[in-house]
């Protein structure tokens, strides 16, 4: 998007189903029920203002150990399934844009700003946000309306709050705009657009050879 257009948005609100609340998947961080009160104030933000909203469901064969379809895991968590939505997707990939029209239903719609929320930061927020900067719109992530968890594989150990916290380091110097919720509010009551930083001026900072304000997120 141009610096000088206003973003037209769309709120996406990807896979806050029970799997990472009470089943096989908990999210650590932030706290699950801060990133829900959050994820709600979004939602309803969005409606007030006319934004629409996008609510993906991740979806498995019924004898996947995650987010089997019809299971109590796979639902939505009340706070998405009890408000309303604009456009409802499924997937199965980490990406919201794999196979369906959304990239088609966003253009039709003129949207050229998507603001994501939802689980997880790393993987199918990430991926979605990749996904929307390649198709050339612009995207918004609100950092504490998402969320990770640990892991421990061949490659090593990472707790939720390091892999949530890196990830938004990296997003924010390219990928995405990363704000809090009560940010990006006030940039939909003001028309405004969100800042996003780039990977030189990133560097340059973290090698002390730029010095300007920067306001830290956690």
């Amino acid at each position: 998007m141009a610096a000088n257009t206003l973003p037209t948005r769309a709120l996406i609100v990807i896979d806050v189903q029970n799997e990472y609340l009470t089943g096989n998947l908990p999210i650590e961080y932030p706290a699950p029920q801060h990133t829900l009160a959050n994820i709600s104030i979004a939602m309803d933000t969005a409606r007030v203002a006319g934004i629409p909203v996008i609510v993906v469901q991740q979806t498995s064969p019924a004898t996947s150990p995650l987010f089997a379809i019809g299971s109590a895991g796979w639902q939505l968590h009340p706070v998405v399934a009890s408000r309303p939505h604009d456009l409802y997707l499924r997937k199965v990939q980490p990406s919201a844009y794999s196979e369906n029209d959304l990239a088609q239903w966003l253009n039709v719609r003129g949207i050229n700003t998507l603001t994501v929320v939802g689980y997880m930061t790393h993987n199918c927020n990430a991926s979605t946000i990749n996904h929307a900067l390649h198709n050339g719109t612009s995207v918004e992530f609100l950092h504490d309306a998402s969320g990770s968890l640990s892991y421990h594989n061949q490659a090593g150990y990472a707790s939720a709050e390091e892999i949530h916290r890196v990830f938004s380091v990296v997003l924010q110097s390219r990928f995405a705009a990363v704000l809090s919720t009560q940010e990006w509010v006030h940039l939909v009551k003001s028309g405004s657009r969100a800042i996003l930083d780039n990977i030189y001026h990133s560097s340059l900072r973290a090698r002390g050879l730029l010095q300007d304000e920067v306001t830290h997120r956690r």
